[in-house]
């Protein structure tokens, strides 16, 4: 019985600056991965956007410019994973995320060569990552100020932001994608859980009025929760340092403080629920894309737990 084919790196390219910057993020991921890179640009063409044609067309067109200068700037290099190279004609907004159920994780850059250079992240960024079946990376620009005086750690660095709620349905998917990231580059693994502080509950005249909840109690819970979610991953992952951050306040404003000097940092996209069937990505993951100053893995959640599963856990 042969052994199946791994899934490759999809690294959407366009010819910018920042697609350029993406695709030197992917090939050294591919790399660490041991998988195919497959580099893809998406050309945009008028009378090619209508819906039964957002795929049509040779994989790649002798006449690509863009994927021709890629070849062309990697022909030389040595140590580069396995390239393949496809042009497609279409919407990357329909295109790669359509792509992506065939890849283990797609890499852009912020913003494309059709965005106005105001926008923090393209409409093509933010559709992939509220669409693409299989984790998305953006590559932010180089430069973004990060406001704030979070001290952070020296050396190789992945920071994951968890929400240790009970009473959410547990997911390991963002966590996992972590741990093993941080275990292939060698680096240490910084967790952030934030609670609300003050927590506030309706008052008898109508209005928002602190509770009498201790705020050294609500740390201390946060923490324990937090290092229970991590203890099972620190079993499969025992060379992974693991440095906990347990802070009040806006868990997007830690997210994004910490992601200064960072490798790499990872948000979930919200699970499909009764009340939300179209995908969404969650205001904390749209905060950390606008505003990280590292590269952000965005991960979509995995299948929903049975009543069963839940029960064993």
């Amino acid at each position: 019985m042969s052994t199946p084919h791994p899934l490759p790196v999809v690294a959407a390219v366009d010819g910018s600056d920042d697609s350029k910057r993406a695709l030197e993020w992917a090939l050294a991921d591919a790399a660490r991965r041991g998988v195919e890179l497959r580099i893809v640009h998406v050309r945009q063409y008028a009378p090619r956007l209508q819906a039964d044609v957002l795929v049509a067309g040779p994989d790649e067109p002798a006449d690509d410019r863009v994927i021709g200068d890629v070849r062309k700037a990697l022909e030389a290099r040595e140590g580069l994973p396995p390239l393949e190279f496809i042009s497609r004609d279409g919407l990357p907004a329909a295109v790669l995320p359509e792509m992506s159920a065939e890849a283990q994780l797609l890499v852009l850059g912020s913003r494309g060569r059709g965005g106005f250079a105001s926008l923090l992240l393209g409409s093509n960024g933010v559709a992939a990552a509220r669409d693409a079946h299989c984790p998305v990376v953006v590559v932010p620009p180089p430069g973004r100020a990060v406001h704030g005086d979070t001290p952070v750690p020296p050396g190789p660095r992945v920071v994951v932001g968890l929400q240790p709620d009970e009473a959410a349905d547990p997911d390991e998917t963002v966590l996992g994608f972590a741990f093993e990231h941080a275990a292939r580059g060698g680096a240490r693994l910084q967790v952030v859980a934030a609670y609300p502080w003050p927590v506030l509950a309706w008052s008898a005249f109508g209005d928002f009025a602190p509770t009498t909840v201790d705020q050294e109690a609500a740390e201390q819970e946060t923490l324990r929760l937090a290092e229970a979610a991590v203890t099972e991953r620190r079993k499969s992952h025992p060379d992974v340092e693991v440095d906990l951050y347990v802070a009040p306040g806006d868990a997007a404003g830690h997210l994004v403080a910490n992601s200064r000097d960072a490798d790499l940092v990872v948000v979930g996209r919200h699970r499909r629920r009764f009340t939300r069937p179209a995908p969404i990505l969650g205001s904390v993951t749209q905060a950390v894309l606008l505003h990280a100053a590292s590269p952000v893995a965005i991960v979509p959640p995995g299948p929903a737990l049975t009543e069963e599963e839940r029960e064993l856990r």
